[in-house]
């Protein structure tokens, strides 16, 4: 168990603790959770510097890194629906395209061709990120100038999460056909 396994496993605890603050409902939860969930995103990036930095990539981080991501950003996600902050098909479309990629990476892994995060993914994962905080944060500050942030990122963030999933696609498509014509 290395450190960025260590940080990984910290963001999935993270997560009941994201999900109580809000549950709670206190003064000011909303930005509580944000910060939780801001704390949460920050150990994926960290996690995986270190793990690649310090040589210390295992399987078990293998498999953790992309289920701690996506039970922190679909947990963010249907919690927005549930306090009627985001439609639903927003989500659906969100968390679905992480079904299909993962869906997609473990075919072509049984396959033995590796799909590798693409800057695309990366990006899209920033986008998500910037708009669950806005939305939780509700648009603060960019209220006070009376600017819908939070749905603009949104809009943004669904933009990158169609095109990097196509693209992951893509790419899992020329790399299966690479491998069963060479």
């Amino acid at each position: 168990m290395n450190l960025p396994n260590r940080l990984t496993l910290l963001r999935i605890l993270m997560v009941p603790v994201f999900l109580a603050v809000l549950s709670l409902r206190l003064p000011l939860g909303d930005y509580i959770a944000a910060g939780v969930f801001v704390l949460a995103a920050c150990t994926d990036g960290l996690d995986g510097y270190i793990a690649r930095k310090k040589k210390m990539i295992t399987a078990l981080g293998k498999l953790l890194d992309p289920l701690a991501d996506k039970l922190l950003v679909s947990s963010a996600l249907i919690a927005l629906v549930e306090m009627d902050r985001l439609s639903g098909w927003v989500a659906v479309i969100i968390i679905g395209r992480e079904f299909a990629v993962t869906g997609l990476r473990s075919l072509a892994t049984a396959e033995g061709v590796i799909i590798s995060a693409s800057k695309l993914g990366k990006i899209k994962t920033i986008t998500q990120i910037v708009a669950i905080v806005a939305m939780f944060l509700r648009d603060f500050p960019f209220n006070l100038i009376n600017v819908p942030f939070g749905n603009i990122a949104m809009f943004i963030a669904v933009i990158f999460t169609i095109w990097s999933g196509m693209d992951y696609f893509q790419q899992a498509g020329f790399l299966l056909k690479s491998k069963n014509s060479g």
